[in-house]
Formats: C-alpha cells, structure tokens, sequence
C-alpha cells in the first residue's frame, strides 16, 4: 500500500509539474494576469522544489529490504558514473542563461517571455536532453530498495513522457530545424553511432540561406 502512494505522489507531482509548465497554462494566466508573468518562472521553480519535498520524504521514510546495493569493483563504477554525471550537469549549466532559467532576468527586465535562442551546447551534440541524461544516471547508480525502484521507475517514465512534451513545444518554437535535429540526435541516452559533429551543430545553428536564383555563387 505504502508503495502505491509513492508511486500516486510520483504521478500527482509530475502531472502538476507538466501542467503548470504548459504554453496553455502559461497563455491562459497571462490572459487573465499579465502582471504575474514577470515573476511565473521563478514561482514555478520555487514551487517544484518545495512540492517535491513530501514525496521525498514519503519515499525515504518508507522502510524496505535492499534490492541490490552496490559493491567493490561495481561500487566504485557506480559512483564514479554519479559523480560524472554531477560534474557533466555542472559544467552544462555553462550554455545555459542561468538567469532566465531560474525566472531571475524575466523578473528583473519586468518581461513574461522565457523563449531561449536555439542553441546547441556540446552535450546536445550528443543527446537530445543532457540533464535527463545526467539525471537518469544519477537515479539508476543508487543501491536500490522497493520505494526508491518505484520512485526511480516514475522518475524515468516521467522524463520519457516529459521530453516528448517539451519537444512539441521545440518543434512548435523551431519547426524542421529542430525536427532535422531529433532525427540525427538521441533523445536520453548518448549512442556512439548517433550524434552530431561540432561543424554540424554550428549548421544547425546556423542554416544557410538558400541562394536565390540568379544570385551571386
């Protein structure tokens, strides 16, 4: 029973988390509010860390035999594979506006449009959704009981589900340069044969504009 609650709390909090970030959520709340759309960003961040915080602490107060913990060899696999991860996701936030992530410069600038430029850092070269990524290994590199299974379960259905949604939105913001990109790029988990070199990234980026007729070669 204490198992399907953390799975019901999984599914509330990212059903939530989608919905709030929304373009229909967002359109409808400036239709209605247009003075709250400076501060949206930030108050939806704040609100996803302070929400997540109950389903944390159903899932590590439930007690539950280990399912696999790591050791020796593995152990140190296991945590170096984390602490990479750590680092890859520190050092991404590089490429990032950081600002107009966290809400700080739409609420400075007084603005309700957190649109991003396209852009393609050198983990986007790679896969589709680098903090996904980093995400999913920190999630699976953990020793394993039943509650953290099932939050870990939720966690990667979410992201598959979650970057689907969010690649509407890209599609609907890019249109066929980001298509092009979903076809010659993984979505979560880097592939050795799939990925785009940093000449290709810059012609994404960067499309030529096709020669008119008669124009100049």
């Amino acid at each position: 029973m204490r198992l399907a609650e953390i799975a019901l709390a999984w599914c509330a909090y990212f059903a939530l988390h989608s919905l709030l970030a929304a373009t229909s959520t967002k359109t409808w709340v400036n239709s209605r509010w247009p003075h709250l759309m400076p501060g949206y960003r930030v108050a939806y961040n704040v609100f996803s860390v302070v929400a997540l915080l109950p389903v944390l602490w159903l899932v590590y107060s439930t007690a539950g035999d280990w399912l696999w913990r790591w050791t020796g060899a593995l152990a140190w696999v296991a945590n170096g594979l984390a602490l990479a991860a750590l680092l890859g996701f520190f050092v991404s936030t590089r490429f990032y506006d950081m600002g107009e992530f966290l809400g700080l410069s739409q609420l400075k600038q007084h603005a309700g449009d957190d649109s991003q430029t396209f852009t393609l850092s050198v983990f986007h070269r790679f896969v589709r959704h680098p903090w996904y990524c980093f995400g999913l290994v920190l999630v699976w590199t953990r020793d394993m009981n039943a509650p953290l299974l099932v939050s870990a379960a939720a966690i990667t259905l979410y992201f598959v589900v979650g970057s689907r949604l969010e690649e509407r939105k890209l599609i609907t913001q890019y249109g066929k340069r980001y298509q092009d990109y979903i076809a010659r790029v993984p979505g979560l988990m880097p592939l050795p044969w799939k990925y785009l070199t940093a000449r290709e990234a810059e012609e994404l980026i960067h499309p030529q504009a096709p020669v008119e007729a008669g124009g100049k070669n």
